[in-house]
């Protein structure tokens, strides 16, 4: 069966193409273009501009900002990939004599709760040349940290600074050198980049009283490069949005960039639809949870927002300081595809090989009086899932040693293992020192506290 998504309805593509033009329209953007990804393919790009002649296009560069900081944290995570570093060490272990690293580990500055200060000392550091900044101490100031560490969600870009200088003492090579060798190049990003490649949108500020233009000076970031220096396509960043989505062994596992979407640090008070995994912002829009970043610098903003679930991604790039939305109108590219094509399921399929060890566990399992059915998935994997009510359930990956170690959920990192008798009979199912029998209370099975020797009873007279 062919692919239904290999091209979308025109009653879809003229949608999408509203959003674009009403994004531009209402926003006043000079320029604005949209592009959305299905499992990882671009299956639609629009744009809408002030001037025909200079109408952009999914391969024109705009700058990006802060999604910048998520292909920063994909650089970290390939740290910790290959041992070279532990998410829970603190900075210190390999860049010392900042003054924030001893108590300030990895893992916090990917996630925005290190406590660090938002923003680097004046002036201005997106308007202003990064050669004002050359040390850390200069970016850092004198008051670095704001809040106890790993209390709450500080975002800060002064923390990416940091997580790129960590990348180069590591690596014992440039920032811009690693992203390009290790991300960029393995996952075909060509026109993703440090400096503006023809052909790219010139960024301007508009006016917020008159429909009137003002040029934005496009500065090297230097050493806040990592938070926020990159220009891309809309092209690229689809691509970029379906190894988020998917992973890419030549850079990082499914495992690896489903961490990354794990949320890390707690939401604000009050904004219970937006938290922070690692570089990755988490909300939840029109219903959905979306994964991504929004990015802004003078003269340029910047969205991309991914439904994993669905895969289907969106991005939108304008050359504008504000006005445009571009993180609503992307939930709303993602919204419409969803909405109008709903994906289809995957063909079912038998297992290739029964295996009847693990045939024997499948069916009703009782922990307590609470009914679960417990089934097998791909590649000896079991799902365990409440038959009633609103029960805890897991899925579980095999591992090596004959147990399974829970994925999601309640059970996430719990070890399912099988209890059998000395001449192999299934006894029960233990699962993080729950027990889980074949009938409720089997007083043949390990019970905790033991069952009642009477067992089940009418109402006592």
């Amino acid at each position: 069966m062919t692919s239904p998504f290999e091209a979308l309805l025109p009653s879809t593509e003229r949608a999408l193409l509203h959003r674009v033009a009403v994004a531009q329209a209402e926003g006043r953007a000079p320029s604005l273009v949209g592009a959305v990804a299905r499992d990882g393919r671009p299956v639609w790009s629009g744009a809408r501009s002030c001037t025909e002649e200079d109408a952009p296009g999914a391969d024109t560069q705009y700058r990006i900002g802060s999604l910048t900081k998520t292909f920063t944290a994909v650089l970290v995570l390939r740290l910790r990939d290959e041992g070279l570093l532990d998410l829970n060490d603190p900075l210190d272990k390999y860049l010392p004599g900042t003054g924030v690293g001893e108590a300030t580990t990895i893992a916090q500055l990917l996630s925005h709760s290190a406590g660090l200060a938002a923003e680097s000392p004046a002036p201005w550091w997106e308007r202003t040349p990064g050669s004002l900044r050359p040390e850390l101490a200069d970016v850092l100031g004198e008051r670095p940290v704001l809040h106890p560490v790993g209390r709450r969600h500080h975002y800060s870009n002064t923390g990416y600074t940091l997580l790129g200088s960590l990348i180069e003492a590591v690596r014992g090579k440039p920032w811009e050198e690693v992203l390009r060798c290790e991300l960029l190049e393995p996952l075909g990003m060509r026109r993703t980049s440090c400096a503006p490649q023809e052909p790219h949108a010139s960024g301007w500020a508009v006016h917020p009283w008159a429909d009137a233009l003002m040029p934005e000076p496009a500065q090297d970031l230097g050493l806040m490069a990592p938070a926020g220096q990159l220009w891309s396509t809309a092209a690229d960043l689809c691509r970029f949005a379906g190894f988020l989505v998917e992973g890419d062994e030549r850079v990082l596992g499914p495992d690896s960039v489903r961490e990354m979407r794990t949320a890390s640090a707690p939401a604000e008070a009050g904004d219970w639809d937006s938290t922070y995994g690692l570089g990755l912002q988490i909300v939840r829009r029109n219903g959905r949870t979306l994964i991504g970043h929004t990015g802004s610098l003078p003269g340029f903003v910047a969205c991309l927002w991914a439904d994993a679930e669905e895969g289907v991604a969106a991005v939108v790039l304008a050359n504008a300081t504000s006005g445009p939305l571009p993180a609503a109108a992307a939930a709303d590219l993602v919204h419409i595809v969803v909405e109008a094509e709903p994906r289809f399921p995957e063909p079912w399929r038998p297992m290739p090989v029964v295996d009847e060890a693990l045939l024997e566990l499948t069916g009703a399992w009782y922990w307590g009086t609470s009914a679960f059915g417990l089934k097998l998935v791909a590649e000896r994997g079991v799902e365990l899932y409440p038959l009633t009510g609103n029960g805890r359930g897991s899925r579980f990956r095999a591992g090596q040693d004959g147990t399974w170690t829970g994925l999601d959920g309640y059970f996430a990192g719990e070890t399912l293992r099988v209890v059998r008798r000395p001449d192999g009979r299934l006894i029960h199912l233990d699962l993080g020192s729950f027990v889980f029998t074949r009938d409720p209370y089997d007083p043949a099975a390990e019970v905790p506290g033991g069952v009642d020797e009477e067992g089940w009873r009418g109402l006592p007279r």
